[in-house]
């Protein structure tokens, strides 16, 4: 038999090479190569945000993939699935992939985020959002590594870095034997939600003494916010915040109980959701509580509103306010018991009062006090963060060291797309 077929491949040189050509290295590819899709491995993939607020477009705007696996080291990434690491994660690179018009980008992060290098952590949270603030066409992805993609990562890898420096032949024969991977979404296309509702809630306690008290409102809102929606676990920005609020609501509520303890002030706890888009949930309730009832805490003697924010870390404490307290006022007073405190039981806390008037113009707010202020009630904000403009509040680094099970529920599975990668 084999003698017959190197006598039949013998003529074929002999009579026309470009025939040769032609059947000869389709024969080659059939002997060498291994069979196609030899093995699978489904992983949870998680997309870039996609939203629109007030006209302006923000994130990916396609979901499909169906595409052959590259990394950024290769020479031509046109309609290719770039994959890359967040240990190896750059703008520029990024930007490369979306220029040379790539199927896809897909980044891997590490299982522990909170144990990456703090520069790097540092330099991903500034470059958020950049990359929300990009219109893109091609999907974007997150995936958490584990072994089996990490494998791909590094044949894939190997494979890109070498493609460049062979010549015609080595390419065909690299192309042959080396192994390929072909990334593909089981999710469907997204579908925009033209009317979404948002949730808030808020419990009160009254004060004894009259009718006519005045009303300190303490607010938190707690939606957490990213690059990627589903990796937005916000421990800080502002789970921190929620949980002061409810430690707050539990100390005042048993304070309360009591005659000897009941405050001469009512109590308003509120928690709001859209915090991160441009404070939503806290203009539709004020309108609700001001515009639109005849019967409202807020339309009473509101002494000043609270607004906690990010506050689990760092040892400095910032009250962010629109107008400086005039001296004899609630938050005036407000504002000296704290330096009080701080002086006192907390001298390593340095502590001390930001003030940046509202900016209109801005298409974003900087901090929810100022959603108050506009309507016209004393408000300011505590945290430990300088500025709003910190990357901390709208980051997936914003994470504490917490097992999968403890992130999702327990036997609960993540949500996301899942994407298959075939092996051929």
């Amino acid at each position: 038999m084999f003698e017959e077929a190197s006598e039949v491949f013998d003529n074929m040189f002999k009579s026309s090479f470009p025939l040769t050509f032609i059947v000869f290295i389709p024969a080659v590819l059939i002997l060498v190569s291994p069979l196609p899709a030899e093995a699978a491995h489904e992983f949870t993939v998680y997309r870039m945000q996609q939203y629109d607020l007030q006209g302006q477009p923000y994130g990916t705007r396609n979901a499909i993939l169906n595409t052959e696996a590259r990394t950024v080291e290769a020479e031509v990434l046109s309609r290719r699935c770039v994959i890359m690491r967040l240990a190896d994660f750059s703008y520029d690179k990024y930007q490369k992939a979306l220029r040379q018009s790539a199927g896809a980008v897909v980044i891997i992060l590490p299982k522990n985020m909170s144990a990456m290098p703090q520069d790097i952590v540092q330099q991903f949270m500034e470059l958020e959002p950049e990359m929300l603030a990009t219109e893109t066409i091609v999907p974007v992805y997150f995936a958490e590594e584990d072994d089996e993609l990490l494998s791909i990562y590094t044949q894939t890898l190997t494979s890109s870095s070498s493609q460049g420096s062979l010549s015609a032949a080595e390419v065909l024969l690299h192309t042959a034997t080396a192994n390929g991977f072909q990334m593909v979404t089981s999710g469907a296309q997204s579908k925009a939600i033209s009317d979404w509702a948002i949730t808030s809630l808020e419990g009160r306690l009254t004060g004894v003494g009259g009718e006519d008290l005045p009303t300190i409102v303490v607010v938190a809102h707690y939606d957490t916010f990213g690059v990627a929606p589903w990796l937005s676990y916000g421990a800080d920005s502002n789970g921190s915040g929620v949980s002061m609020l409810l430690e707050l609501a539990r100390l005042f509520s048993k304070l309360y109980t009591y005659k000897r303890t009941h405050a001469a002030y009512n109590l308003l706890f509120f928690v709001s959701g859209g915090g991160k888009f441009n404070y939503q949930g806290t203009k539709r309730w004020l309108e609700d509580n001001l515009d639109h009832t005849d019967s409202s805490l807020l339309q009473d003697n509101v002494a000043f509103v609270l607004c906690l924010d990010t506050l689990g870390n760092g040892d400095s404490l910032y009250l962010h306010v629109s107008k400086p307290p005039k001296e004899g006022t609630p938050q005036y007073f407000l504002l000296k018991e704290l330096e009080t405190v701080v002086a006192s039981q907390h001298p390593e806390v340095k502590f001390s009062m930001v003030h940046k008037k509202i900016n209109l113009a801005d298409d974003m707010l900087a901090w929810e006090h100022e959603r108050f202020g506009i309507r016209r009630l004393p408000a300011f904000t505590l945290s430990h963060l300088p500025s709003h403009r910190s990357a901390l509040r709208s980051s997936i680094m914003d994470v504490r060291s917490v097992s999968p099970s403890s992130r999702h529920g327990a036997g609960e599975p993540p949500a996301g797309n899942c994407l298959h990668t075939l092996a051929t």
